[in-house]
């Protein structure tokens, strides 16, 4: 049930609201009374109403008198403070992340030889999406056959979204595509999503015939392996990650002589 301390009112504040809104103008010991706030309190109770802006005093006559502003008026202002202060709370949360990133990036060993797989469509794309977010300096995406255990139009725009995000940091990335892949999306997507990628100068974007893998290489150190169900190829099984620099490297040469041989993409 809503409530007025949900907007960051005390009890008695709430209930000294709420009575001056049935009442009208009422002086602190009326108030009081008809809230049932204690009298010992009530003063502190207004005082907090009013760096609210909930209230309004009559100073000229004796005794004081108290107002209730307008409860659209009233409540609108608790949402703009209420708003006001979420915003500052998570602009401090994003420092210490940021901070907290920083000092654990300087931990973190390059070189450790380290996989892990997920499995299934959602946690496959998840796997991506994540490793994407954490490329620090050039990233490759390389998509030779169509994977129909995934929802392409969603998994195309979940990841348009993670590689705008990367091209924001300043990430290279150069995407190579068969044109069967594209062929399994529908023709709005890849228009709108190439669309938004085209305007960085850190994106490029080719296609060819002949490719065999589905795979993701970051920063020269790291590749996510997308692995086809051997059942049926067609569809997407699985996906590997391996932290690995020498076959990163290896894989990058391979990637590079494909790339020399692609023909850029216009749409």
């Amino acid at each position: 049930m809503a409530n007025l301390r949900d907007l960051g009112l005390s009890e008695y504040e709430a209930r000294a609201y709420r009575s001056l809104l049935r009442t009208g103008p009422t002086t602190a010991k009326e108030l009081s009374r008809t809230s049932e706030v204690p009298m010992g309190r009530i003063y502190d109770v207004l005082n907090g109403l009013e760096q609210h802006q909930l209230v309004r005093s009559q100073a000229a006559g004796r005794p004081k008198k108290y107002v209730a502003v307008e409860p659209q008026v009233g409540l609108d202002r608790l949402l703009a403070a209420k708003k006001e202060q979420l915003e500052a709370k998570a602009n401090q949360y994003e420092s210490v992340v940021e901070t907290l990133v920083e000092e654990m990036d300087a931990d973190n060993p390059v070189d450790e030889q380290f996989w892990t797989a997920a499995v299934g469509p959602d946690e496959t794309l998840d796997l991506l999406c994540e490793r994407i977010s954490a490329a620090e300096d050039e990233l490759i995406y390389v998509a030779g056959s169509p994977a129909s255990g995934i929802d392409l139009e969603k998994a195309s725009s979940r990841l348009t979204v993670q590689l705008e995000a990367a091209l924001e940091r300043g990430i290279d990335i150069e995407l190579l595509i068969t044109p069967t892949v594209l062929a399994e999306l529908p023709a709005r997507n890849v228009a709108q999503h190439h669309s938004r990628l085209r305007e960085y100068e850190n994106f490029d974007v080719r296609t060819l015939e002949t490719i065999d893998w589905t795979f993701t290489l970051l920063d020269r150190t790291e590749v996510c392996i997308a692995v086809p169900n051997p059942m049926d190829p067609t569809q997407s099984f699985a996906m590997i990650d391996l932290k690995d620099s020498t076959f990163a490297g290896d894989l990058r040469e391979e990637f590079l002589t494909q790339w020399q041989q692609a023909e850029p993409f216009e749409r």
